[in-house]
């Protein structure tokens, strides 16, 4: 049964089912919720439930930060189902609950900070064109180098992917083991280092859309200085944990999502709209790296240049 005629809701939910991650009816899934996104949540459950009979949601009260480990029956839940939808206020993305499930087989959709304007705009779209896009992008700077990326706002750094690998999240999760966000569009990578100043004058929490400029330097693949005192505040409270590495230059990403034409103040959205960069401190070990934290704090940029060893790319608009 279709929701065509459904609600914007329904219709998003059932994108996010049916096209990206392509639940069957022999198979469990499981949409992870905390109290704040339930009607997110309901409407993604009802979409599995009209495809498969073995669909449950599970909800817990929302995580104190990006990257806060959910409850221990929430993850046992995760690593024992073929699909699993994590709609929650925290991102579950950075987590050791994620990425052991995907160890496990399960294919996931994390839909990190999602509120229903951005769930709504960001699965109104066919997502075999994002997939396009990415691939277009992951040939301009697999192999290179060294990618610099400048800006308007005075951006000039230098990052060197290393051995670390560029992954493209296309949206479309049907392998076993795979993850991807939603809304999707973005190619990224964890460099190995880098060297420079970025200036985010898009999205950045807690603050959302920015009417001013935060400015980082980084030195030897760690963020030196911010300019941001609550930004700053989050990096320390993560540094009493676990040392320097909550300054760790985690990750360089490239939006391809190109039903993304404005940003929102949603970093979950922003960060994939074509033709803008981000820059994430913290927490890379799910994505190639080796740093792990209990933070992953993405700054928009809008505007960006990108050179892969020197040449500039073309980036999706």
């Amino acid at each position: 049964m279709s929701h065509a005629d459904g609600t914007p809701l329904e219709r998003a939910a059932e994108t996010a089912v049916n096209q990206c991650l392509a639940l069957r009816s022999n198979e469990s899934c499981v949409v992870v919720t905390d109290d704040d996104r339930l009607a997110i949540g309901e409407a993604l459950y009802e979409a599995a439930h009209e495809v498969t009979e073995d669909a449950v949601l599970v909800r817990y009260p929302p995580g104190s930060q990006h990257g806060t480990e959910p409850p221990t029956p929430v993850a046992a839940t995760m690593r024992s189902s073929d699909v699993v939808l994590c709609p929650t206020t925290k991102s579950l993305s950075h987590t050791r609950a994620r990425s052991r499930a995907n160890e496990a087989g399960a294919r996931i959709a994390t839909l990190p900070g999602i509120t229903e304007e951005v769930f709504r705009t960001g699965l109104n779209t066919d997502y075999r064109e994002i997939e396009s896009a990415c691939e277009t992008v992951l040939d301009a700077v697999e192999g290179a180098d060294e990618i610099r990326v400048t800006s308007p706002a005075g951006t000039d750094i230098t990052f060197e992917p290393g051995a670390h690998e560029w992954l493209a999240d296309t949206g479309i999760v049907h392998e076993a083991g795979v993850m991807s966000n939603l809304p999707a569009g973005e190619v990224f990578v964890s460099p190995e280092t880098a060297e420079g100043t970025y200036v985010v004058d898009g999205t950045m929490m807690p603050h959302g859309l920015l009417d001013r400029e935060l400015e980082f330097e980084v030195e030897d693949g760690f963020v030196t200085e911010i300019s941001d005192d609550d930004v700053r505040e989050q990096v320390e409270r993560g540094a009493e944990e676990v040392g320097e590495d909550a300054y760790n230059l985690a990750e360089l990403g490239i939006g391809t999502n190109v039903a993304v034409t404005e940003l929102v103040g949603s970093v979950l959205l922003d960060e994939k709209a074509a033709g803008t960069v981000h820059i994430a401190i913290g927490d890379d070990h799910g994505i190639g790296g080796d740093t792990q934290a209990p933070l992953h704090l993405d700054g928009i940029l809008r505007d960006p240049t990108v050179y892969a060893d020197g040449e500039e790319i073309e980036l999706p608009e």
